[in-house]
């Protein structure tokens, strides 16, 4: 799914479900920032679970790892398309 409907899917998803708990499985980290909760799992078993900014300021968290990662990768992407 291209960036673009992917942020359609998730406005529609916190507008028309505002008022019932909504489990997400997702790959990229913008999905699941503005989350209440984040659990993350690594081989198979739960690894933190939490408020994603909180798991961000936790020294040594997988989710804040996984974050940096992706920000990283993007901030990369984006400068290779600039060339």
């Amino acid at each position: 799914m291209d960036n673009a409907t992917d942020y359609i899917l998730q406005k529609t998803i916190r507008t028309e479900f505002a008022d019932c708990t909504v489990i997400t499985v997702a790959h990229r980290i913008p999905t699941v920032m503005d989350c209440t909760k984040v659990l993350a799992i690594g081989d198979g078993k739960l690894v933190e679970y939490d408020e994603p900014m909180k798991l961000m300021n936790n020294e040594g968290s997988l989710f804040g790892q996984l974050v940096k990662e992706y920000w990283s990768r993007s901030a990369n992407a984006s400068v290779s398309s600039d060339d």
